[in-house]
């Protein structure tokens, strides 16, 4: 019989030696791995991702509206626009018709505005007009008047246009200023236009009217004021004050014959 001594000894020993490789893998970390000592950053970094870049979204559609979106109530509104420069060369050369040697006005006195307008589509439109260098920021003021009450101006061209023949201007319904052209039916005289001081609007619809005479002779449709149209110009109304606040009179104020578009520094 052997002794159990001996098996305690031989027992002894291997387990000393278990231990000792176990204290050898754990020094040199060939077969032990320390768990590590936070998650902290990892999961931040993660979460960011989540909420920035991959936020999870529905996959099912939400429901179709029943309800149409009303109309937009307003619209942007347009803007008025004026500018007042000398007469270039290049516009002396359209001018050919109506100014020339000899009337009363020098080129450098008058001054070309290019205007804003509301057309009869209730459209804005580019407008010119040529006046004296004294009215040309009144007159301005005016366009801006009629702009904001939206009074319509069919056209508005140079007269000469239309050779500088005033008829031909006024059948057109095309508003004008600047005209070196005498009074009608007065040889000699100069008319405001020529000094670039008058203004004519809307000249179809507002006819100079004289007993049975009217001029243009289309403006017959036009020569009874009862009956209100799209740009017509009536006693009081808040366009023929715009024009009254500069200080200029109106043709439709006259005695005898009226001039329903005409409009002057002078008042005649």
């Amino acid at each position: 019989m052997r002794s159990p001594w001996r098996w305690l000894a031989a027992f002894g020993l291997l387990a000393g030696a278990c231990a000792s490789v176990a204290t050898a893998a754990t020094s040199n970390g060939t077969l032990a791995k320390e768990p590590p000592t936070s998650l902290a950053p990892e999961t931040a970094e993660v979460a960011d991702e989540v909420v920035v870049t991959t936020t999870p979204t529905s996959t099912t559609a939400p429901p179709a509206s029943t309800t149409t979106a009303p109309p937009p109530t307003t619209v942007a509104p347009e803007e008025f626009w004026s500018t007042i420069s000398p007469i270039s060369s290049d516009l002396q050369q359209r001018m050919t018709a109506s100014w020339r040697e000899g009337c009363p006005v020098a080129l450098e006195n008058l001054r070309y505005l290019n205007v804003a307008h509301w057309d009869f589509d209730g459209r804005v439109a580019s407008g010119e007009l040529v006046v004296h260098a004294d009215h040309a920021e009144n007159v301005s003021a005016v366009m801006l008047q009629l702009f904001d009450l939206g009074y319509p101006i069919q056209q508005m061209r140079l007269v000469d246009e239309y050779g500088a023949d005033d008829d031909a201007s006024m059948e057109a319904n095309n508003t004008s200023a600047f005209n070196c052209r005498e009074v009608a039916w007065r040889p000699g005289v100069w008319s405001n236009h020529a000094f670039g001081t008058a203004i004519d609007v809307n000249p179809l619809i507002n006819p100079y009217v004289k007993g049975a005479t009217v001029f243009p002779p289309a403006g017959r449709a036009y020569a009874d004021r009862s009956q209100r149209v799209t740009g017509g110009l009536y006693p009081g109304d808040p366009a023929v004050e715009a024009f009254a606040s500069i200080g200029w009179g109106w043709g439709g104020n006259w005695d005898g014959a009226k001039d329903w578009q005409h409009f002057s520094a002078s008042g005649r």
